[in-house]
């Protein structure tokens, strides 16, 4: 017991003397800083200037975190990232990007190929300081999770009350830890970018109509001139063959408009985008589901439409009429994304499993149903594939901390934990799943509606 005690306690203590630090930079100037700092922060710092370097590094030492730059000679950063999270060895150690300021589309691309986080140059000391203690923390608290576990295997017969409760601590903190820094960092990024192209947006669209009216008279006045001079001249007509006046006079009307649908079409992800991000206040407010539900749709929008091993896969929205209800959105709209990129999976995995022939019979479908609850105190929402289902053994480890059927690097295994967490603690609701094999998966919440 007292050396149990004394591994969990050395696990939380922060011990910076321990801690390995790779820096991968093929800027001197960068290495330089970088390692001064750290190094005078108490951690023990391995530099590698290229990402061949760094794998072969990061095997011999296996350091606690790694800070990682993207742009470099050989392979870059995301594919350094890519082969660090395929190997059993080196997958779980933390990694952070180094990236500038205004670079988003690259940090949403590290982020999803497995990175914990970013920090941005020109470097601040204390963000970099805080991002490595916050995630060496995190990953503290994973190793001594899973060492949590195999003592309550070995010792489940006398001390399961006692492991359970400390089992459940960490488990809660691991969420909640995970849960606040990386959606924060994502919600950021994405209210960054929506408030950085709503802008100019707006201003395109705005325009549009104005110009395609000026283009319609500047059309008219060009018709009234053809009608008073029917024989304009030979240079005249020359230059009318050669910028092919009648297809122009046709087709400028048509391009106006087709200008417009793509800044429509932009401004609505810009607004799905916003939707998404908003931040929970410390009360509940009331919210359209519809709204949180289309938003998470059109961010997922690319995920949906068809590829060259898929055909497109259909959406089916049977939305009741439900009330506002009271709840956190930005926790909310999590959930939805959570389940929808969840079927979506589950249907690509599915087309790789069925023979060709009976796809265009059986397309890959998502239905999506609302309704008010027969007490009308609750409304159901449901997310509904026909992928090939889930056997009834997984089934009932779905919401589990940790579980996940998908391969290393794919799936961190707290989606559905962190779901069911946010819709069953955080507004008091439920959250199933009804599946048989071969039948697809239903994922139904249901929440009250006050």
């Amino acid at each position: 017991m007292l050396a149990e005690t004394s591994q969990n306690q050395e696990l939380l203590t922060p011990s910076k003397n321990l801690d390995i630090v790779l820096i991968v930079d093929d800027n001197p100037t960068n290495i330089k800083v970088l390692f001064e700092f750290l190094k005078g922060s108490g951690y023990k710092v391995l530099v590698a200037k290229n990402g061949e370097d760094a794998l072969d590094k990061a095997k011999q030492a296996l350091p606690h975190i790694i800070l990682l730059d993207i742009m470099m000679p050989g392979i870059d950063g995301f594919e350094t990232c890519r082969r660090l999270k395929l190997s059993p060895d080196l997958q779980d150690i933390p990694v952070i990007f180094m990236t500038a300021l205004s670079d988003t589309v690259n940090k949403v691309k590290g982020l999803s190929l497995g990175a914990v986080d970013y920090i941005t140059k020109p470097f601040q000391q204390e963000e970099v300081l805080a991002r490595l203690q916050l995630h060496l923390k995190l990953s503290k608290l994973t190793k001594m999770l899973a060492y949590q576990n195999e003592i309550l295997e070995q010792k489940v017969a006398e001390r399961t009350a006692q492991l359970s409760q400390s089992l459940e601590s960490l488990q809660q903190a691991q969420v909640q830890l995970v849960q606040s820094e990386k959606m924060s960092t994502l919600g950021q990024l994405s209210a960054g970018i929506a408030h950085e192209i709503n802008n100019p947006i707006s201003f395109l669209y705005g325009n549009l109509d104005f110009l395609k009216s000026s283009i319609n008279h500047l059309i008219e006045h060009l018709q009234l001139y053809q009608e008073a001079l029917p024989a304009p001249g030979e240079k005249i007509q020359q230059h009318a063959q050669e910028i092919e006046l009648e297809y122009l006079l046709e087709d400028a009307p048509q391009m106006l408009e087709s200008m417009k649908e793509g800044t429509e079409r932009l401004r609505q992800i810009s607004q799905s985008m916003r939707t998404l991000s908003r931040s929970d206040t410390a009360n509940k407010v009331t919210f359209n589901v519809h709204e949180g539900i289309d938003s998470t749709l059109m961010i997922l929008k690319h995920r949906l439409k068809a590829t060259p091993e898929r055909p497109e896969i259909q959406v089916i929205k049977n939305y009741g009429d439900v009330p506002v209800i009271q709840c956190y959105p930005g926790q909310l709209n999590q959930v939805f994304m959570n389940l929808l990129a969840n079927a979506i999976d589950a249907l690509e995995e599915t087309t790789k499993q069925r023979p060709s022939q009976q796809i265009p019979s059986q397309p890959s479908q998502i239905t999506i149903a609302t309704a008010v609850a027969p007490d009308g105190d609750t409304i159901a929402i449901s997310f509904k594939d026909n992928g090939m289902g889930i056997p009834e053994a997984v089934q009932a480890k779905l919401f589990e901390h940790l579980f996940t059927t998908k391969p290393p690097g794919q799936g961190t295994g707290l989606g559905l934990s962190i779901s069911r967490q946010i819709i069953v603690e955080k507004h008091g609701g439920n959250l199933h799943c009804i599946s048989a094999p071969g039948q697809g998966a239903e994922f139904r919440i249901e929440l009250p509606i006050k």
